[in-house]
């Protein structure tokens, strides 16, 4: 199922919009994103966006659960999963099963995109009905996969800290590329790539190199 969005829009809000807009056929009707803290633990997890923003404690209450989360991709798991929320074996334990019930909703479907050392981005889409088959629930995972990059490239321009030369120098490095290898790609001098890179370290909050690019990674920049 194709999205129809504006590919000039780098407003997330705008492609979350047109995103629930699309798949209103499903009756999905709200979209939760999570993605790792860059500077927490394995487990911890933040909002990175919720449409509509009425639904901002319920996914706050999913991101501080444990469910589908590290213990789920240190397992076999699949990275889709599909349930009826009120069906749910873990519905007495879940505080956000009980908030996304209270706003009427009934079905969830979740689609991770993986990342370096067991981080993910989670895309959750919620519909106040039960989905029929697996076929409405792979047409949601379509359209998940259809949009993402656009949802990740408006994600990385909201959260990252890094200069558009810090990031590039950056993505180098993660290809290969020594400092000196790079300075010839960006036509300058070794030192100035380094120095890029020691902000971005810097900015990261670490003291090397891959440490650095493994951030990038989980906030989107890279």
């Amino acid at each position: 199922m194709a999205v129809p969005v504006n590919f000039d829009s780098v407003s997330l809000d705008g492609l979350l919009n047109d995103w629930v807009g699309a798949m209103r056929e499903f009756s999905v009707e709200a979209v939760a994103v999570l993605g790792p803290d860059p500077f927490g633990s394995n487990e911890d997890r933040q909002v990175l966006a919720i449409h509509p923003p009425a639904f901002a404690e319920a996914a706050q209450a999913l991101s501080d659960s444990r469910d589908f989360g590290a213990p789920w991709r240190d397992s076999d798991a699949p990275l889709v999963a599909w349930q009826h929320i009120a069906k749910s074996n873990h519905l007495g334990a879940s505080r956000w099963r009980m908030l996304w019930l209270a706003h009427g909703f009934q079905t969830v479907v979740r689609v991770e995109f993986p990342l370096p050392a067991g981080r993910a981005f989670e895309c959750f889409m919620f519909s106040p009905r039960e989905l029929a088959d697996r076929g409405e629930a792979a047409s949601l995972v379509w359209s998940a996969l259809n949009i993402w990059p656009l949802v990740r490239r408006s994600l990385a321009n909201a959260r990252s800290p890094l200069s558009p030369r810090e990031r590039e120098c950056l993505e180098l490095a993660f290809q290969g590329l020594t400092a000196k290898e790079s300075s010839q790609r960006l036509h300058c001098t070794e030192r100035t790539v380094n120095y890029h890179l020691a902000n971005a370290m810097g900015k990261l909050k670490v003291d090397n190199k891959m440490a650095a690019i493994q951030r990038a990674c989980w906030i989107g920049a890279i």
